[in-house]
């Protein structure tokens, strides 16, 4: 097999290796078949192209077409003209089917069916990728290059994936791009001359891997090593704080995939109530007076596994601009809107957004997604709360104890779902609630009695230092000590209802902050606190307060809960199954009229929370004005080098010396361009003055020549360097329709380039720039004012800036390649030995 048909092999093999990511993600694996013969298709008619030979572009619009009708075959026979060749509804369908397919991938959650559209999306993209890579690595002979594609299929399918097996995708993937690495280094040596054989591999005698190779297989094995063993190492972190994307793990926003996923916020909210200092996580404003129930709630644990609470898989959607109105609420309990505007510290980096509970509505920058069942806003694509400045509009939901009591059973499917306990549970969790809610006939006398054992009666303790413990017999212990935080408290709550046939789900947040002076509302780190939600139909989701010194009791839960310290929230009248209005309604404490003339604390202020604009800061006008030069310095860059090219050329012509001057040679350029603004170069031995400078002249007299042709080539006469100096500048001459003066002048160059060229004594004549300069002026003279335009702003012989960068790319790549042989040759007796 041939070094070329070797890559080839490869770059098929590590696209299929990186795509495997992908696997986990739906529920069939038929896709990955399907787009590993399309895709030995693809390199197959590659391989082809570049055998007859065809040239690079050709081969690659051969295998981009190839694909194409690859996936009219596959994915639209019957939009396509003799089921192979696309026409408009073939394009059209496509669209339809990646519509489909983008709407199923926010529809389900990993792994989701095989659907059409989904099915296009994984194997036309497997065919995309796998396309670059074999363009990159097999075409042009650059295979480092092409772990980018490789590297951004990995990327999409592990920010989709819920993780599982990350680490053997991972492998498998790096594998396939260092096996393409050794490929192309095989190919390259091969080219060099016989490769370097190894150590006989056994009494036959047959050799065995090259010592590069050898070499190259130690590096790759040991680089995947280190790249798998260090993330297990106990290095240091940082920990920002409640919930924070590092170490809390409460929410994950998927990267578009459509599905959210976290894990147990137990340790940090822990570590967060026991800091040293109460840092301020948010500030908020409201316009309500009643801060009792200001909770800010940031996510929900619904799963429960007998170990510990965590949120379930959501889907997720857009924001929408009014939320829905909450799951359960019925159109007689009395709401009220409000609306509060929350600033996070820049610090707090939170991928969950806190919101008072139910949101009907916010308005916030940035890439956030909506999760419907929990009614909460995630970061998508990194998206974090850090210093973030938002508004919600929530509803004050003020059920009472009668409405509560008198509540029917919850639906049977969320009844089914939020009621869920394993058979792991410890038997005394269970044993415990009914003992502690015997004689209660209701699920909210059951409730009731539930958040009072806890909290007033059952002799219980709160203690942050308590550890939190793992396995079944947590809440066990924690029922048996009596001794915890408010997670403790919050989880077995929850859990004892459900138990008890009542759904229950625990919330994690803030609960509600410190007033200031100013009347705003801090939030700090030790306000970090968990409680349980129950469902009451009718109602919904009803916070209730197990944990003894934290938090407010909920008035509902009071034994008299009309003569309780917290002021009725006005009823607002509606019809029933009506949205709520987004008008924020008036305290009953403080009149519109006072908030006019701002004696309520807590009244709204009627900017956004936000500080005072100051103008604009610096580093935007910085960066506006750098964005600015450089918008309008890219397109002037052929201009620019034009002139400062043109400049260098005719003042090495001014400064010319003699044959027998003492100037030097300067540094050439691959046109023989002399540069003068260096300094110059001692003499070699055995080199005299003279030869120093009829060497430079050599290198003033090219410089000239070059400038004129390139003046000439600016004005439409491209050069032709197939001529000799005497005939291109009759050629300058006879198609530029130059008077005789101007003619003399382009000969008289030409002259001197043949005398510096041929002469036994090299001389630089006087007066060679004037004689490019008058050339210049003769050619726009006679040319149109487009012409003479685009000769200054959009020169021809720019493009010799790209001639230069390329050759010195070149001789860059020369120089690693002759570093590289040198390295394997000076390897070569060890890796024999090693051998």
């Amino acid at each position: 097999m041939s070094g070329r048909a070797r890559l080839a092999l490869c770059a098929w093999a590590a696209t299929l290796m990186a795509a495997s990511a992908l696997l986990p993600l739906v529920e069939s694996v038929g896709w990955m078949l399907q787009a590993a013969v399309l895709l030995a298709v693809q390199a197959g008619v590659g391989a082809a192209a570049r055998r007859i030979p065809l040239a690079r572009p050709l081969t690659v619009t051969a295998q981009a077409l190839l694909t194409l009708a690859l996936l009219t075959l596959v994915f639209a026979r019957q939009q396509a003209l003799g089921g192979l060749i696309p026409g408009p509804d073939t394009f059209r369908y496509f669209g339809d089917l990646l519509q489909t397919g983008t709407d199923d991938v926010g529809r389900y959650a990993t792994p989701a069916p095989l659907s059409d559209g989904i099915r296009l999306m994984l194997v036309g993209g497997v065919l995309v990728i796998g396309l670059l890579v074999d363009v990159l690595a097999v075409t042009f002979r650059s295979a480092a290059p092409a772990g980018l594609p490789l590297l951004a299929l990995y990327s999409v399918a592990a920010g989709l994936s819920d993780g599982a097996g990350d680490w053997f995708f991972f492998l498998l993937a790096a594998a396939g791009y260092l096996m393409l690495l050794l490929a192309e280094g095989r190919e390259r040596l091969s080219q060099w001359g016989r490769v370097f054989a190894g150590a006989p591999r056994g009494p036959g005698g047959e050799p065995g891997p090259s010592a590069p190779m050898r070499t190259g297989r130690r590096i790759g094995a040991v680089s995947l090593g280190i790249a798998l063993v260090v993330p297990l190492l106990p290095l240091p972190e940082i920990q920002g704080g409640l919930l924070d994307s590092a170490r809390t793990g409460v929410g994950v926003g998927s990267g578009g995939g459509g599905t959210i996923s976290a894990v147990n916020p137990l340790v940090s909210l822990r570590d967060s109530l026991n800091v040293d200092e109460d840092r301020t996580v948010m500030v908020l404003r409201t316009n309500t007076d009643d801060l009792t129930d200001m909770y800010l709630r940031i996510v929900s644990l619904d799963d429960f596994d007998g170990i510990t609470w965590k949120p379930s898989k959501r889907h997720i959607v857009a924001v929408p601009d009014e939320f829905p109105t909450p799951t359960g609420l019925g159109a007689d309990i009395k709401r009220a809107v409000i609306t509060t505007r929350v600033s996070a510290a820049d610090w707090y980096a939170q991928d969950w957004l806190p919101m008072p509970y139910p949101p009907s509505g916010v308005s916030v920058k940035g890439n956030w997604r909506y999760e419907p069942e929990g009614m909460t806003l995630v970061g998508d694509h990194g998206q974090t709360t850090r210093g973030a400045t938002y508004e919600v509009k929530s509803l004050a939901v003020q059920p009472t104890a009668e409405q509560l009591a008198a509540a029917p059973e919850a639906p049977k499917a969320l009844r089914s779902e939020y009621t869920k306990v394993p058979d792991s549970l410890p038997t005394v969790v269970a044993g415990t609630a009914r003992e502690v809610t015997q004689g209660a006939t209701t699920d909210y006398a059951k409730a009731v009695k539930l958040q009072d054992y806890f909290a007033v009666d059952g002799g219980f303790q709160y203690d942050t230092e308590v550890e939190v413990g793992s396995g079944p017999d947590a809440i066990a212990r924690f029922l048996r000590d009596k001794q915890g935080f408010c997670v403790h408290f919050s989880f077995a709550m929850a859990a004892m209802a459900r138990t008890l046939g009542i759904p229950a789900r625990v919330a994690v947040g803030f609960a509600p902050g410190s007033p200031q002076a100013d009347g705003s509302v801090s939030v700090g780190l030790k306000d970090a606190h968990a409680w349980p939600e129950l469902y009451f139909e009718g109602v919904g989701w009803t916070r209730f307060e197990p944990t003894p010194t934290r938090g407010t009791t909920p008035s509902y839960t009071l034994p008299e809960s009309s003569g309780s310290s917290v002021p009725d929230l006005p009823q607002e009248t509606r019809s029933a199954g009506s949205a709520p209005s987004d008008a924020p309604s008036a305290s009953t404490s403080c009149s519109t009229q006072n908030k006019n003339a701002g004696d309520c604390a807590g009244a709204l202020p009627l900017n956004p929370l936000q500080k005072s604009d100051s103008g604009t800061p610096w580093y935007e006008i910085l960066g506006w004005t750098l964005l600015g030069l450089v918008a309008l310095t890219l397109p002037l860059l052929p201009m620019l080098w034009r002139l400062r090219r043109r400049s260098v050329r005719l003042a090495s012509a001014q400064h010319a010396p003699s044959a027998a001057g003492p100037t030097g040679p300067g540094r050439r350029d691959r046109a023989g361009e002399q540069h003068t603004d260096e300094p110059d170069l001692a003499a070699l031995p055995g080199e005299t003055t003279s030869q120093q400078a009829g060497e430079a002249a050599v290198g003033h007299v090219l410089a000239v020549w070059r400038e004129l042709t390139d003046t000439a080539w600016d004005y439409g006469i491209p050069p032709d360097d197939a001529l000799t100096p005497r005939r291109a500048a009759a050629r300058i001459v006879r198609l530029g329709h130059l008077d005789e003066p101007t003619a003399q002048s382009v000969r008289r160059v030409a002259s001197a380039v043949e005398q510096v060229l041929f002469a036994p004594q090299p001389r630089a004549e006087a007066g060679l720039a004037g004689d490019v300069r008058g050339l210049s002026t003769a050619l726009r003279s006679r040319a149109s004012w487009t012409t003479r335009l685009r000769a200054v702003v959009a020169p021809r012989s720019a493009v010799r800036a790209v001639w230069d960068l390329s050759d010195r790319w070149t001789a860059l790549r020369t120089d690693w390649a002759t570093r590289w042989a040198a390295l394997v040759r000076r390897g070569r007796p060890s890796g024999q030995q090693s051998g």
